[in-house]
């Protein structure tokens, strides 16, 4: 049996990523962020740019011991001075990482243009640079900028800038579409070609953007050609378009043939199993909503509407499904619309641990009732807890845990003591549960004291406190608000859609329809609350 041969992963999520417009992690994030991927079995974790900015040297000052090899990324020497006397060197060696990756320009047009020095005053910088890390006893790898469009223009001098890296004892040499134009058939080409011209491929990396959303098809045709190390960042992030998508390629790899049989990287198949989780960690931090189409980890990414595909899938899974969603820590969804059948229904009724006949007389009824509500302005194709509330009811299974008696919002405007206009919203919720009522008020302000709005406000005061139940909502938190005018005119109704996730990594979605804002979203947050309930097994009150 053929030996697999070894891909090194190289992650740059926390430099290249943060070049993501929106983006700037603080160091507690960044330490987070290092720990996940280290316990997902990257090679690699590029920690910054020391000195660039406070959050990335404290970075290094405070960074995790890592099973991964920590790097820390700069540019090579300027021109006229030595590589000892170069400022951005010796804050990259001051990082006191094992590694330092160093970025260098490969492309006549930057070096005379952009840099304004002769090309070998360019490669000079490169091979002294290397050749002082080594000296201080660093691994380097050298970022060759803007390779494939230098390759184009004068393959010879392109060589010649990884030549001089390699020969003062870079271990990597790595080839960045730093445009992100070069389309994968032509990567594959010059990455063959780079090594026939004597550059091993045990010693080349891969680094590409996504500007034509190939970054992936690229790393891959790179890998196929001859290239063994792959940099990308997790969930694509990146300047511009993004760079290459490792949540992406890491099951690509593990999981698809050829590249399966063929190679092996640091992760394991346990470890892949979290990966959908380390993505949307990823999204928490960021304070975004995950890609629901993502490959691998979306929320959609199996998900069979049609109701001919989950009758196939309730027969073969592998009918619609390239892989096992369990594989990468996902889950299939078989959701409920005016498109279901019989089959989306049964298989979604199992997925909620309902155990319903064939010939269960509640069934039709049920699809009846989803689909004359969704003619009304509901959706229960995002909103998969509403569906499950709905069949619960339906089956007799929803046990009756509190009652809302009554809730009153209020929203006023003024002017406060320093004469500046603002907002205070504030909700009043009366619970009962068996025979006490309960009252629970919510002003709803940050630590700043602006006002977080009125569907906050009811948010609070609707968990504040639900007596015994209160233990089972606690880790509750709200990740998503969709709002969504389904008719015209000033008596519109109104959709509204919340997503929701708690300690266990859990994510659920409900949703409330009104020709008032506030009520679809208070029926929205009622729902959510009652689904957790009925999940965690909450007795009836």
């Amino acid at each position: 049996m053929t030996a697999k041969t070894r891909l090194i992963l190289y992650d740059t999520t926390l430099r290249d990523g943060q070049q993501t417009q929106g983006v700037q992690f603080s160091t507690p994030e960044k330490i987070r962020i290092a720990r996940a991927l280290d316990d997902l079995g990257i090679d690699y974790i590029e920690g910054g740019w020391p000195g660039a900015n406070p959050t990335d040297s404290a970075f290094f000052d405070e960074a995790p011991k890592t099973r991964a090899t920590l790097a820390a990324f700069g540019m090579t020497k300027r021109a006229g001075r030595s590589a000892a006397n170069d400022e951005v060197l010796a804050g990259v060696l001051n990082a006191g990482t094992s590694a330092v990756c160093l970025v260098g320009k490969t492309h006549v047009f930057h070096v005379e243009t952009a840099l304004g020095i002769t090309l070998s005053e360019n490669l000079e910088n490169i091979a002294k640079s290397v050749e002082h890390l080594v000296a201080e006893g660093r691994e380097a790898l050298f970022d060759a900028e803007h390779f494939f469009d230098g390759y184009k223009a004068d393959p010879d001098y392109a060589v010649s800038c990884l030549k001089a890296a390699l020969d003062n004892g870079a271990a990597w040499v790595v080839l960045c579409d730093t445009n992100g134009g070069t389309l994968p058939e032509e990567i594959g080409r010059i990455v063959g070609e780079v090594i026939s011209a004597g550059i091993p491929g045990e010693k080349l990396g891969i680094h590409t953007h996504n500007d034509t959303e190939t970054a992936v098809a690229g790393s891959l045709a790179a890998v196929e050609a001859g290239a063994r190390q792959i940099q990308g960042t997790l969930n694509g992030l990146g300047e511009r378009c993004g760079n290459a998508n490792l949540t992406s390629l890491i099951p690509t790899l593990l999981l698809k043939e050829p590249w399966a049989s063929a190679y092996e990287t640091g992760i394991t198949a346990d470890a892949l199993t979290h990966l959908t989780r380390t993505s949307r960690m990823l999204d928490d931090i960021l304070n975004r909503v995950p890609h629901r189409q993502a490959p691998y980890v979306g929320g959609s990414a199996f998900a069979h509407k049609a109701g001919l595909h989950a009758s196939a899938i309730l027969k073969d899974p592998s009918t619609y499904e390239h892989v096992d969603p369990a594989l990468v820590g996902n889950a299939r969804i078989v959701p409920m619309s005016n498109q279901a059948g019989q089959s989306n229904l049964r298989r979604r009724l199992a997925e909620a641990g309902l155990d319903v006949p064939r010939d269960h007389p509640a069934l039709p009824g049920i699809l009846d009732d989803v689909k004359a509500r969704e003619s009304e302005g509901y959706s229960y194709d995002t909103a998969q807890a509403s569906f499950e509330l709905l069949a619960r009811r339906a089956l007799g299974q929803l046990p009756t845990f509190f009652e809302v008696e009554r809730y009153r919002v209020t929203v006023e405007r003024r002017k406060n003591a320093e004469n500046r206009v603002v907002s205070l919203s504030e909700a009043v919720v009366v619970v009962r549960i068996g025979d006490e009522k309960m009252l629970s008020v919510s002003e709803n302000t940050d630590e700043f004291g602006n006002d977080r709005g009125p569907v906050n406000a009811l948010s609070k005061a609707l968990a504040k406190d639900l007596g015994p139940y209160q233990k089972y909502i606690d880790d509750i938190r709200l990740v998503d608000f969709k709002v969504r005018i389904t008719e015209g005119g000033t008596e519109a109704m109104t959709r509204v859609t919340i997503d929701y996730e708690d300690d266990a990594g859990r994510r659920w979605a409900t949703v409330g329809v009104s020709p008032n804002i506030i009520d679809a979203s208070f029926e929205a947050l009622l729902e959510g609350i009652t689904w957790k309930l009925a999940r965690d097994g909450a007795p009836a009150s």
